[in-house]
This record gives structure tokens, sequence and C-alpha cells, in this order.
């Protein structure tokens, strides 16, 4: 077998390992192997209650942890239900846990595989205003999914306190928000003494439910009492994940003086852990593509911040605030508010400060923050999704105009030297180094630099690299039509027709770039269009526009220049 072929052949394989160890670095599941330490959703019980964090508070909580229940069986309570313009919330009575949350303004992607469109030729398929929900707190067999919080007594009698497991009474009250601008859920409990009045405030427009701590003491000793908030969730693979672009799925912890931190649910399966012993501000979050829920307590109260495994396939992120020694007949209250909506950076920059840095962009963020400035601005203008993309590409093209310029000169070029090039390889096939020589000699005279067109490219690739982040992590694609038969800029072309423009622009560039000397090469380079296209097919038709206005525009420029050149080229 020819040996370049089989380089190639490495090479290629080389390539599709590195791909799949990226993805299992970034906690996406393997695409050979399947991992173990995940099990399927429909193992996760409809009534699991992991038990908070038991060893990241003090030493005493270390030791003593939340007490366990004292009936045979699991408490039962009731199901509070409230609706909003934006939610439809669930608030169990045991625990008070908020155990759903529907969004009522976005909606699941209801095909999210290629090809699809062609099943609309001979199928009637839903509409999109009958596609379901997308639901982020959930309590069910398909994902647990919880906000949990409680009273841990870290004094001297570790006494049993009102927790996510003690049954809440609930208070009379409006479930709807119709003649009223907001609404609360009033929930009560008390043992040993201690009353812990639980309250959720849901507010017209707003993705932010207040959650309100009330700890009255009407024991006959004091209390020194820590106040948990943490957000439990499985570690299962969320539906329509595509194994060919990764997105962040975990818990993610900021304070002022660590920052911005995140951790896989794989990376916690093995032990690892954020912990933040001591801070008098920031927050806890559980971050999935398009989406965050975050716990925010109020500002200047001191918090411990932690990521912990509290069962198989569930893992939690939370704060423990310390409050004060409460004497007889004493009370405090700790306020603290709930983020539970889509990561739009105009919301997100509104709730807390670093918040807007759930929506991560990666390596990219110095540059794509501002790009995504742009596209907003931009959007504002024309209103349609699709269209924002084609111009913002064509504005960094126009902004890079000089740099490709170069490189594609640099190109046409080489282009234009290759019959020169083949015939001294012919000439001097026998001896390497005389090649070489010839081929220096030959770059000096036609002044042409064989790394020319590299350098402007390298330049250029972090701004692309952004770009490319920035339609990813938009949640303002989803369900964001463009024309005809694009209605959905975050799932995949239903009939192809964007990765097959992908696949003929990029063998269109392939003609106009120097070939290879190698004609192994050559053909190789002919085929790796298709291979790449093919990716494309389950790529969201957003990143997919992108790509194709980049290449379009990228073969007009290319195709100027070389056409320039070749008549500029004395005879």
């Amino acid at each position: 077998m020819n040996k370049r072929i089989v380089l190639w052949i490495v090479f290629l394989m080389s390539l599709l390992l590195l791909w799949e160890r990226w993805q299992t670095f970034n906690g996406r599941p393997s695409m050979f192997f399947p991992n173990t330490a995940q099990v399927s959703r429909t193992d996760t019980p409809k009534t699991r209650t992991p038990n908070p964090v038991s060893g990241d508070a003090t030493a005493q909580i270390a030791q003593n942890g939340l007490p366990a229940n004292t009936a045979a069986e699991p408490a039962k309570g009731e199901i509070i239900t409230v609706h909003t313009d934006l939610f439809k919330a669930e608030i169990d009575t045991v625990g008070g846990e908020l155990i759903h949350l529907e969004l009522l303004n976005q909606k699941e992607d209801l095909d999210t595989t290629f090809g699809s469109g062609w099943k609309a030729l001979f199928l009637s398929p839903t509409k999109r205003s009958d596609a379901p929900n997308v639901v982020l707190f959930d309590r069910s067999d398909k994902r647990t999914y919880l906000a949990q919080s409680g009273l841990l007594d870290v004094s001297a009698g570790h006494l049993p306190l009102p927790n996510h497991r003690s049954v809440f009474a609930v208070q009379p009250g409006p479930r709807n928000l119709d003649a009223s601008d907001q609404i609360q859920v009033v929930l009560e409990a008390e043992q040993n003494g201690v009353k812990l009045v639980k309250t959720y405030t849901f507010n017209k427009g707003s993705y932010s439910i207040g959650l309100t701590h009330q700890i009255v003491n009407g024991s006959a000793a004091s209390v020194t009492p820590t106040v948990y908030m943490q957000l439990v969730r499985d570690g299962s693979k969320l539906d329509g994940e595509s194994r060919f672009y990764s997105t962040f799925t975990g818990p993610a912890i900021y304070t002022e003086q660590e920052k911005f931190q995140t951790l896989t649910f794989d990376k916690i399966e093995k032990g690892s852990k954020i912990q933040v012993d001591k801070a008098d501000n920031g927050w806890i979050a559980m971050i999935q593509h398009y989406f965050v829920s975050g716990i925010i307590p109020e500002a200047n109260a001191q918090r411990e911040m932690f990521t912990k495994k509290v069962d198989t396939n569930l893992y939690a992120v939370g704060s423990l605030v310390a409050m004060d020694t409460l004497a007889p007949g004493a009370t405090q209250t700790l306020k603290a508010q709930i983020y539970s909506g889509p990561l739009v950076t105009s919301i997100l920059e509104k709730v807390a400060p670093g918040f807007y840095l759930t929506k991560d962009y990666g390596w990219t963020s110095i540059v794509a923050k501002p790009v995504f400035w742009l596209m907003d601005a931009i959007h504002n203008l024309l209103g349609n999704w699709g269209w924002t993309i084609i111009v913002l590409t064509l504005v960094i093209k126009l902004a890079f105009f000089p740099l490709s310029a170069a490189s594609f000169r640099s190109m046409g070029k080489m282009k234009l030297l290759t019959p020169k090039m083949t015939a001294i390889r012919e000439q001097h096939k026998e001896d390497p180094q005389k090649m070489n020589q010839a081929m220096m000699e030959l770059y000096r005279t036609e002044k042409v630099n064989p790394l020319g067109g590299c350098l402007p490219i390298l330049i250029q690739t972090p701004v692309f690299m952004a770009l490319y982040s920035v339609v990813l992590a938009s949640v303002e694609l989803r369900n964001a039509p463009w024309l005809g038969w694009i209605h959905d800029l975050s799932t995949p072309d239903p009939f192809l027709i964007l990765p097959v423009l992908m696949a003929v622009s990029m063998f269109i560039q392939t003609k106009l770039n120097p070939a290879p000397a190698d004609p192994v090469q050559a053909k190789m380079m002919l085929i790796m269009p298709l291979v790449f296209s093919v990716m494309f097919f389950f790529f969201p038709s957003g990143l997919v526009l992108y790509w194709v206005i980049n290449n379009v525009l990228s073969i007009a420029q290319q195709w100027v220049i070389t056409k320039n050149l070749a008549v500029a080229k004395p005879t």
C-alpha cells in the first residue's frame, strides 16, 4: 500500500481520537465506550430526596449531617402549583422543595435530527406552538433536578431543625398571576421549638424567584442555625444533545475573590470538587446548553459554597449561610433569589454580579463578548437572527479584508508558480537537497513567501472561533426562523441544503488554492470537503449558515485576487 495513504489514514484516525478525547474531557459521553458512571434516567426514583451537604460547612456538620427521617415511611405532602406569565412551578410541602419548573415561553425542539424535513413531505408534523415547554426543575422518572433548602444546627446540641425532609404547612393564597403582579407561597415547619418560614415570591415578567427564610427561635435555649440552599441534579445526558459539538452541563460557583469556576459531573464522580470556605458574596448555579438555574443569597451574608456527589448519578452545588446565634424568642431572616431561565445576556447582567458568566464562551470569551454585542446591535436593526448572522459575518470579513487579501494574494502567487515548482520537482526528484535549494531560489526570484498565506489566517482564527462560540451559545437562536425551510436556527437544517452548500463552497475553495504536488494529497484535499460536510449535517443551521456565508465571501475575495494576479502576470 502507498506509504502516503497509510500516513493519511493515521492522520485522520488521530483527528477522530483527539475529538473523542475532547468530548470526554468536556464531560460529554464517549462516542465508542459507554460511561459506566451514568445510569438511565428511568433509574431515578420519583421520590428521591438526597441528603444535603454533610461534610463541607463545619466539623460539626461533617460529623452529624442532617437528621434522618423518624417516620417509618416517607412523609406525604401536597403539591402546590403556581402559574405566572413565564412559569408553571410546583412546590412540594414535604421539604418545601421546588420540584418542577416549566418555562412557558421556551419550546423544546421537535426535530433535532438531520433529514427530518423530508418526513414533512409525507407526514403532518406537529406545529411548533404544540411543542412541549422546556422543563428545568423536575422530579420524575425522566429526571431529577431540584432546588432544596433548610436549616442545620451547628451549635453544641446539633438539634434536628426544619429541613428539606420536613413537612411544611402552606398558607392559603392565590396561585395564578392574574389580578396581581406578584404571588407568594408561604410554608411553615417547626422542629425542636425552631420554626422556619420559607417564602417563595413570583413576580410578573421575571425569571427570578424570591426565596426568604425566616427563622424564629421558640425554644427555651439559644440556637445557632445555618441555612443551606442547594441545586441537585442528575448527570444524565439531555435530550437532543449532539455528539458533534460540545456544550457544558454542570455546576458553577462564583465569588469576587475566586471568580467563575465550573466542574463537570464526570470530574465530581472522580472526586474533584469546588470549595469556597468563606465569602460574603457570590452564587451557585447549574448550567446547561441555553439555560441556567442559580441561587443567589443576599449580599454581605457570610457563606460557604460547595460541589458534591450525593448519590448514584446525582450531584449537588450549594451554599451554606451562617446565621447569628438566636436567643429564645429571637427572629432572623435571610433573603435570596433563584434565577431559572434562558441564558439571555441582557437579563443575566441584572441578576447578580458576574452572573452573565454563566453564558460561557470558553477560551474565546475575551473576543466573543464584543462579537455578541455587535450581533445583538445588528439584530435590533434587522429583527431576524438569520440575516443578523449574515450581516455580522460580512462586517467581520470586511474588518479583516486586508489580512485576507494578503493571504489570498500569497496563495494566488503560489498557484501561478505551480508549473515551475512541478518542473523543479521533476528535475531534482533524485536529489531533495538540490530541489529545496531550487525552490528557495524560485521563491526569492518571484518574491513569494510560501508561508505568507498562513499568518493572516492564524490572526483571524480567534475571531472566527469566537463567532462560532457566540452562535452556538446564543439562546436567542432557539426557535428563531430565518427564511423558507429554516424554522429554527438552533437545530440542524431539515433538508440538508446548507450542509450541501457548505460542501460545495469547500470544494470550490480547494480548487482555488494551490494544488499539492503529491497526487495522493491532492485527492485527499478533494475528499475533505465531503468528510467535513457530513459533520455539518448535525450542526445547528445557524452555525452552518455562518460557515457558508464566510466561505462564499472568501471565495469571492480569493477569486478576484487570483484573477487580478493572473492578468498582471507578464507573459
